[in-house]
């Protein structure tokens, strides 16, 4: 969260480049990219002196910053992340300056041991809000009656395709695409366009990818192959994979920086973010004019991340605020060049990087959280046999 470091946070966590990260699927890096440790914005808070109720944002005015006070006086929220979660240095001031309520954001590891350890503590909860369950774990944390239902007006600003939950539990807060990438002057033949192309002998022993058991980018590859060849082909895929020299990693970091050209290896194609190729030209040294990685979009699986009001929590009004902050355009404009993720408001403003060189699948592979949840296990299973033998 601290301004000036975070060009540093990223280029350790461009160890997604996880918005996008997700992170998540029992991942090392989340939905979005890895950014590095998450810090902490706590004072001292005053929770015996009642105030007015909470200003509701009008949908007419569906950007307004929510001002105001809670009825609950002026607690401190808890928020849980995962370990990449990060935002400018003072931004939740601002939220605290226009309602009196203080933050407090506590890292619990990647996506999947957030979500896990919110429902081992679901009783006694450690935590008002949580920010990172995405959509491979989305149906876990609905299952396990996680979350508070709540309807923030600012939902008119998201597109419904992001809002995956009709009851409201959770609150779209930004999304990526987990894509396979390649660097354009290392390849040895065309350009790739399609997932066969990564089977293609001229390509033996380009492609790397990560672990979907450890990795959210590896799962969400994964869930791509399932998506595009069903339970019927998905295995011959991998299959095919395994015979064109592919090499596996436990995680994200451990695959763009190490294995593929970009970290000094011999590799040229690997599974990371539609977010990679605008990184890459932000943080360039020296700098460049163009991308020098490019995506196969026809490998993207878009991942979703959410935040929701956790059950138990002393303050549902403060937490509602909350949700309304993080949802506004103020707060969603710092997400990009933080996490390297794009805002779920459609209203926020996009950074001139993102702009220029970011693009995103005209049709990603989406499976529905609830077909995730039920064979999650056995697909990773599978998988183990066929890859790793």
């Amino acid at each position: 969260m601290k301004k000036n470091t975070r060009i540093a946070r990223i280029l350790t966590a461009i160890l997604a480049l996880s918005l996008i990260a997700a992170a998540c699927g029992g991942s090392d890096d989340t939905a979005e990219l890895e950014i590095g440790s998450a810090s902490t914005e706590t004072t001292t808070a005053n929770t015996d002196e009642p105030t007015a109720a909470p200003v509701q944002v009008s949908a007419d005015e569906p950007d307004a910053p929510v001002i105001g006070f809670a009825d609950e006086g002026c607690p401190t929220l808890t928020l849980a992340t995962y370990d990449s979660f990060v935002v400018s240095e003072g931004l939740f001031k601002i939220f605290t300056d226009d309602t009196c309520i203080e933050v407090e954001q506590v890292a619990a590891g990647d996506a999947g041991q957030l979500v896990s350890s919110s429902i081992l503590t679901k009783d006694n909860p450690t935590a008002d809000v949580m920010f990172g369950i995405d959509n491979t774990f989305l149906q876990r944390g609905l299952d396990a009656d996680l979350f508070l239902p709540y309807e923030s007006a600012l939902l008119a600003s998201v597109d419904s395709v992001l809002q995956l939950d009709p009851e409201f539990r959770v609150t779209p807060m930004d999304y990526s695409d987990v894509c396979v990438n390649y660097w354009i002057d290392a390849l040895p033949g065309a350009v790739p366009t399609t997932l066969d192309d990564l089977v293609d002998p001229v390509n033996e022993g380009q492609f790397v990818t990560e672990n979907p058991e450890t990795s959210s980018p590896g799962f969400a590859f994964l869930l791509a192959t399932i998506a595009a060849y069903g339970e019927d082909g998905w295995e011959d895929y991998w299959r095919a994979l395994v015979d064109n020299g592919l090499a596996v990693t436990p995680g994200w970091s451990e695959a763009y920086y190490g294995e593929f050209i970009a970290g000094g290896g011999d590799r040229s194609i690997v599974t990371s973010y539609a977010s990679s190729p605008p990184a890459e030209v932000i943080f360039a040294d020296p700098p460049v004019d163009s991308a020098p990685s490019g995506v196969l979009f026809d490998s993207c699986f878009r991942q979703v991340e959410f935040a929701g009001i956790l059950a138990g929590t002393e303050f549902p009004s403060s937490s509602q605020q909350l949700i309304d902050f993080m949802l506004s355009a103020e707060f969603q404009e710092d997400i990009p060049l933080n996490m390297f993720v794009y805002p779920a408001n459609g209203n926020a403003e996009l950074p001139p990087e993102f702009v220029e060189y970011g693009v995103l699948a005209d049709n990603p592979a989406t499976l529905e959280p609830s077909e995730i949840e039920a064979n999650r296990q056995d697909w990773i299973e599978r998988w183990t046999e066929i890859v790793l033998g």
